[in-house]
């Protein structure tokens, strides 16, 4: 597996996770001393969304135009 095909599988696994959290929202609550958080966790997962993006995009062929003058 390619590092973009990596990349865009995270991408679509993270999205899959997103969905399901907005699908079935849950309330924060607190197990064992800890807190458990779900707009956190939906937030982190939109940075993981936007990590992938920035990645994929440094890896798209690119053009520079340029004019040379006489």
């Amino acid at each position: 597996m390619t590092d973009v095909q990596q990349i865009q599988s995270i991408r679509s696994q993270t999205l899959a996770q997103l969905d399901s959290i907005r699908a079935n929202p849950k309330p924060t609550y607190w197990i064992d001393g800890q807190r458990v958080h779900w707009q956190e966790y939906a937030d982190s997962l939109e940075k993981t969304v936007d990590w992938c993006d920035q990645k994929l995009t440094e890896y798209q062929p690119f053009e520079v135009r340029s004019q040379g003058r006489t």
